[in-house]
């Protein structure tokens, strides 16, 4: 098994925000589409991608919450960091 993964994020300041994107993806927005409307992060251009990382690179808390998805999944809850509220979906 790999250490590394690949993952996408949507970073917002709001965790109504957060939880309302989440929403929006559940019922069939895309991913990358909102992470280019609504993230902070300067990711959104390339759909929130943040390419392949291993352990010890992300945030702790975004690290625990990346890692304990599956691929292709995303957080159901907004994942709070000192940069705000993410959506984090798994990519492989």
């Amino acid at each position: 098994m790999s250490s590394k993964i690949t993952a996408k994020h949507i970073l917002v300041d709001k965790k109504t925000l957060a939880e309302d994107l989440i929403e929006k993806i559940n019922t069939g927005t895309r991913f990358e589409d909102l992470a280019k409307e609504y993230s902070t992060c300067p990711s959104r251009k390339k759909g929130g991608s943040l390419g392949e990382f291993g352990r010890g690179v992300m945030v702790k808390e975004f690290e625990k919450a990346a890692f304990a998805l599956q691929k292709n999944q995303i957080t159901q809850i907004p994942v709070k960091t000192k940069f705000g509220y993410h959506i984090i979906k798994r990519v492989r």
